[in-house]
């Protein structure tokens, strides 16, 4: 062997080296910078949004189409969604939780769920926005809040379902471990329950975040009567450019939000999708994994991993324990003195609790009846006609979503390589709103010789085909690799497969999904069943275009009664076929090991 090349290989074996233990000593310090930054940009955008929402309502607020105005109404808008967001998880939780472990109630809060997720966002409009506007009157902060919680109820419903039907098909033995262990409620939450409902939570917050874009030039920019509310962001940018028939200011909003879409895809979702893969139930870990360059960034910094040693890590310990030692004292206190039957007087309280309900109940009853006591018989016959056009046109839209979500879905979960292909895509698609891609969708439908009314079908289904969609490939990315594995052992055939593993396996996904489509079709009426283009409005029989119309005339009565009638619709498929759905899912389709 030549003696120089060895001095050549062995100076060149100790330059790497020396490189790579530079790396590793300057990486967690580039680490910590990007941290750093972060959470300076965090802080930076807390003192904007105090400013503006300290500051004086401002009246007829005119929306600038430069685009120099862009960055700043899209940081305006994305704090709201992210409010929202907020608001919406943290009710999706409670909600979720009270419905499943209290089976006294658990059909009515379903039943509720289910109805103030299919109202559209313009029928919570008028009375939110006026009640927030009271509340603050001398503050911007009041019209931001109404919009806030206009975004809320938009994006809210599917996550509450999603986590509620996660807890109702938690494995059996989990829950026998969690009681054999003495788990607190608080325990068995953080534990069990949000471990086990990560991914389903997950792939529903990406859809509620779409349906915050779906109606956020609502929120942002609408007429009541004589009001006008306008707030500065990206729907109320995109509303004006629309109606000015401004093409450039159009062609740069939708540029800034799949741009925004885009980076929330990659630096929140898939970090997200990554860290719950981690929560999957299966006995046989799965080869593939989904990977991301900022979660990698979060757990191998220095700075988070001290602050989690010296806050996080100390204090769950110390919450731990105090909960152990206050469950133990609790099991020796009914050792010693066995509960007995509730008093007399606990009776007493609860007739009189349900007595106040029911007087509430008939005072909210006598006051909806002296409110629509105007409408004709007329109206109520046109109502009719359109509750019955719309139901017909929701569940038609639902079939065709179901058609072809449920393939891509399971072809997109169960495939590694095409999910990461086609979850950014799906993800970037489901986030535009369906509202901006409307106008193309019906312009071509009149040209080929359709209108409103195949349109409004069109747009019901851009609106509601995503929560199917994201829910299937939650449940398929959810099917245990063990059983993958069997399958392919015993060499079942496609239809075998599709039998015996896959549609079992999504099927607690699947009717979660359909049911918040179909809340998202009924949300979709409102814009799909009226709508103004190139100056003309062009409506079609229907409760939205009913509802829609009222709105902007103010007539209350018209707003109420279109709402019970949907309320009265949604309470009717509630009992005869979505709570039917979910006791099968719960009973014959939950995971066992």
């Amino acid at each position: 062997m030549n003696p120089l090349h060895t001095n050549f290989s062995y100076t060149r074996g100790r330059e790497t080296l020396a490189r790579a233990l530079v790396l590793r000593r300057t990486w967690p310090v580039v680490l910590d910078l990007c941290v750093a930054a972060i959470g300076l940009a965090i802080f930076y955008a807390i003192v904007r949004i105090a400013m503006l929402w300290a500051g004086p309502p401002s009246e007829q607020m005119v929306v600038s189409l430069s685009p120099s105005a862009l960055p700043m109404y899209a940081f305006y808008s994305l704090v709201r969604i992210f409010l929202a967001y907020v608001l919406s998880i943290v009710f999706a939780v409670s909600y979720g939780y009270l419905a499943a472990y209290n089976t006294r109630v658990e059909a009515i809060m379903i039943a509720v769920l289910d109805i103030l997720q299919s109202i559209p966002v313009l029928s919570f409009l008028p009375p939110v926005m006026l009640a927030m506007i009271a509340l603050f009157p001398t503050r911007h902060l009041g019209v931001e809040l109404g919009a806030i919680i206009l975004l809320f109820t938009g994006a809210v419903w599917n996550m509450a379902f999603s986590f509620y039907s996660s807890i109702k098909s938690i494995p059996r033995e989990l829950c026998e471990a969690a009681d054999v262990n003495r788990f607190s409620w608080l325990q068995r939450l953080v534990q069990l329950e949000l471990p086990y409902a990560a991914i389903g939570l997950v792939w529903n917050s990406i859809m509620s975040v779409a349906g915050a874009w779906f109606t956020l030039m609502a929120c942002e920019m609408f007429h009541f009567g004589s009001k006008d509310f306008r707030l500065p962001g990206l729907g109320s940018y995109l509303q004006t450019a629309a109606d000015v028939k401004d093409g450039k200011a159009i062609a740069c909003g939708l540029i800034t939000m799949i741009a925004i879409i885009v980076a929330i895809d990659q630096f929140i979702w898939r970090p997200l999708i990554a860290w719950s893969d981690k929560f999957k139930f299966e006995q046989v870990e799965s080869s593939q994994h989904v990977t991301s360059p900022l979660l990698h960034l979060f757990t191998h910094s220095n700075v988070l991993a001290s602050i989690a040693r010296h806050t996080t890590e100390p204090l769950n310990e110390a919450i731990y324990i105090n909960l152990a030692n206050r469950r133990r004292k609790q099991v020796a206190q009914l050792a010693a003195h066995p509960p007995t039957s509730p008093g007399t007087g606990s009776r007493v309280t609860m007739w009189i609790v349900a007595a106040l309900l029911g007087a509430a109940v008939l005072i909210a009853a006598q006051h909806a009846l002296e409110l629509v006591r105007p409408v004709t018989g007329a109206q109520y016959v046109e109502l009719l006609k359109g509750a019955g056009a719309t139901f017909l046109r929701v569940n038609f839209s639902l079939l065709l979503a179901a058609a072809w979500t449920i393939p891509v879905g399971v072809a997109i979960g169960s495939h590694p390589p095409l999910a990461r292909l086609a979850q950014p895509l799906a993800q970037i698609a489901a986030s535009v709103p369906a509202t901006a891609l409307f106008p193309v969708v019906l312009l071509v439908l009149i040209r080929l010789g359709g209108g409103i009314g195949i349109g409004s079908i069109a747009l019901m289904l851009l609106g509601t085909q995503w929560y199917i969609l994201f829910n299937v490939i939650a449940g398929a990315m959810a099917i245990p690799t063990d059983l993958k594995e069997v399958a392919t052992l015993f060499r079942f055939s496609n239809v075998e497969r599709w039998r015996k593993l896959i549609l079992p396996g999504i099927f607690p996904f699947l009717v979660t999904g359909m049911v918040t489509a179909s809340g998202g079709a009924w949300n979709a009426s409102i814009f799909a069943e009226y709508f103004t283009l190139n100056g003309k409005t062009l409506t079609t029989l229907g409760l939205g275009e009913q509802i829609n119309a009222a709105t902007a005339e103010g007539q209350f009565p018209i707003i109420l009664l279109g709402t019970i009638l949907i309320s009265l619709m949604v309470v009717t498929t509630n009992r005869l076929l979505w709570r039917r759905l979910y006791r099968l899912a719960e009973s014959r389709y939950r995971l066992e090991g």
